[in-house]
């Protein structure tokens, strides 16, 4: 990023905070608080941590003075959240936090990834909700202002968690170390939870196998390590029969068929993609973190000028980042274009060559503060 482009963010940003009702997160004197500023030179990225403040406006004063690039503060709450080091804070506990980020889940098109981590995010609040009856009034959903939404948990009863409880929680929601035979026992299925899920996920890659032609069929299941051509050729011919014992008395002891145990182990492939739709994928060494610092609603994310946006649960299925948290005009703005890019944001769909081209001022700053262009 080149010093005019640097100046030109840093004068949008600042423009904003000027304006911005800045909310604290609870607790506010127990939060320690990072930031990271605007490098005109371009060298090294630094963080300015260890900073706590006592108030509100005090809070405010000192974000509108910085105009900081990103804005942070910590999921943990401390005795002395301004202590120079970690052991001298004091920490008295932490959020439970969830992150869920694109980048971990799909490569694609920007308004694909979000519309993909969005359907993420739906099925972790449901988790959360009916599986471990989480009072919704307890979480606060906020879209990160990039590529994904974080969800804190704000019950006492999870403050005090170390990363151990959290790792199980997590693995849970993700689908980790699920035993299949476990999953297979017992008829009555309840009507949610990972029973239901793994059996769904199973019957689908079996219908899916008998969809294909034989040979098709063949080649697959004989790719996998320690499936041989007549293992594979009995499995087949038995698959409908899995299938009916799994519908209607199902019981660990079907794992004992061999190549339904490798199918069922692989951490790749057909029947692990299908598993995975059954997940919630959220970032798992973020939710076992606890002293994790995360961006703070209202302030704006310095890799894509957009809104880091706290949201009501019941809004998410009608948000639409590209415009409900776009904070900047449509004034025109002259980009330098790295590469040809197809660009979708306020309602429309911007298509930019390589070279100057002219731009929403909104789309400028996306376009900047993700590296893809500079001020012409």
């Amino acid at each position: 990023m080149n010093p005019a482009t640097t100046e030109f963010l840093r004068q949008r940003f600042t423009e904003y905070y000027k304006k911005a009702v800045l909310v604290p997160p609870p607790s506010l004197p127990q939060r320690e608080w990072g930031f990271i500023l605007f490098n005109p030179a371009g060298g090294d990225t630094h963080m300015r941590r260890h900073i706590g403040f006592s108030g509100r406006e005090e809070m405010a004063d000192y974000i509108r003075n910085l105009v900081p690039q990103h804005t942070y503060f910590s999921t943990a709450y401390y005795e002395k959240p301004d202590a120079g080091t970690m052991a001298d804070k004091g920490w008295c506990g932490a959020d439970l936090i969830f992150d869920l980020d694109a980048d971990h889940i799909v490569r694609g098109p920007y308004d694909q990834m979000l519309a993909r981590v969005k359907e993420e995010t739906e099925k972790l609040l449901s988790i959360l909700t009916e599986e471990f009856g989480m009072d919704k009034k307890a979480i606060a959903l906020v879209f990160s202002g990039g590529r994904g939404y974080h969800v804190h948990v704000r019950d006492l009863a999870f403050r005090s968690w170390g990363s151990s409880e959290r790792r199980e929680l997590i693995d849970y929601v993700c689908g980790i170390g699920i035993d299949p035979a476990a999953m297979l026992a017992g008829k009555n299925v309840p009507s949610t939870g990972w029973h239901r899920r793994y059996r769904e996920a199973l019957l689908g890659y079996l219908r899916w196998i008998g969809s294909l032609p034989e040979e098709e069929a063949m080649a697959h299941l004989t790719a996998m390590e320690g499936i041989g051509k007549e293992s594979a050729t009995q499995f087949l011919k038995k698959r409908e029969e899995i299938i009916s014992d799994i519908e209607n008395r199902p019981s660990g002891m079907i794992m004992k068929n061999r190549v339904l145990g490798i199918i069922t182990g692989q951490q790749e492939g057909e029947f692990r993609k299908r598993l995975n739709e059954q997940a919630a994928l959220a970032d798992e060494p973020v939710t076992t973190d606890t002293k994790r610092l995360i961006r703070m609603p209202a302030s704006l994310h310095g890799g894509s000028g957009m809104l880091v946006r706290a949201l009501e649960l019941r809004d998410l299925h009608d948000f639409d980042p590209l415009t409900d948290a776009v904070v900047f005009g449509t004034r025109d703005v002259k980009v330098d274009q790295r590469f040809p890019v197809k660009m979708p944001m306020l309602g429309s769909t911007y298509e930019l060559k390589k070279g100057i081209n002219t731009v929403p001022e909104a789309v400028a700053v996306f376009l900047c503060c993700r590296g893809m262009a500079e001020i012409a």
